[in-house]
């Protein structure tokens, strides 16, 4: 076995298997609601050393079907998926053709003036204040990630205590069915 100390870069290892395309694949999979399944389709991706960026699971107008919405970067996930039992139906939903939002909860850590300030920029980004205490404000955004982000950044400075996103859920354009 030879070693070496050359870092080797991730495009060199990633080339001869081609399993990233650079896009970030929204997927959204409808599967049989039992217990497992989640354990399951978490498993694939961990089996392989994939990355799961976001992952939420919840029932549909069935209670019999559960959808789960999961974001990665792996191109070739999807074969792999369709091989599981409970799995009824996935669609890797194209950017342009999607409407997506997360959930974003923040508590800071303010009073006084800077609590108007926080509530103005909450106001701005059409987020509201779900609970007010002496010392602390918890705020509820909702957007695109880009736009949790953005309003990440405005508040860190006033505080931030803790912060919980829900990752994405998606859902196609149009008539058609997600």
């Amino acid at each position: 076995m030879v070693e070496t100390n050359e870092l080797l870069s991730l495009d060199d290892l990633e080339a001869a298997g081609n399993i990233r395309s650079g896009r970030k694949h929204t997927l959204s999979i409808l599967t049989e609601n039992k217990s497992g399944v989640l354990s399951r389709i978490a498993g694939l991706f961990a089996r392989r050393g994939f990355n799961i960026d976001t992952l939420t699971v919840g029932p549909t107008d069935d209670p019999q079907i559960s959808r789960f919405t999961i974001t990665h970067s792996i191109d070739q996930v999807t074969k792999q998926l369709h091989k599981l039992v409970n799995v009824i139906k996935i669609r890797d939903l194209e950017p342009d053709e999607t409407v997506a939002r997360e959930l974003a909860v923040f508590k800071l850590a303010v009073d006084g003036g800077a609590r108007a300030e926080v509530m103005q920029i909450c106001e701005i980004f059409r987020g509201k204040v779900v609970d007010v205490s002496r010392r602390s404000i918890i705020l509820e955004v909702t957007g695109t990630t880009e736009k949790i982000e953005a309003f990440e950044r405005m508040v860190r400075p006033f505080g931030l205590v803790e912060m919980m996103r829900t990752g994405e859920i998606a859902i196609a354009r149009g008539r058609s069915e997600t």
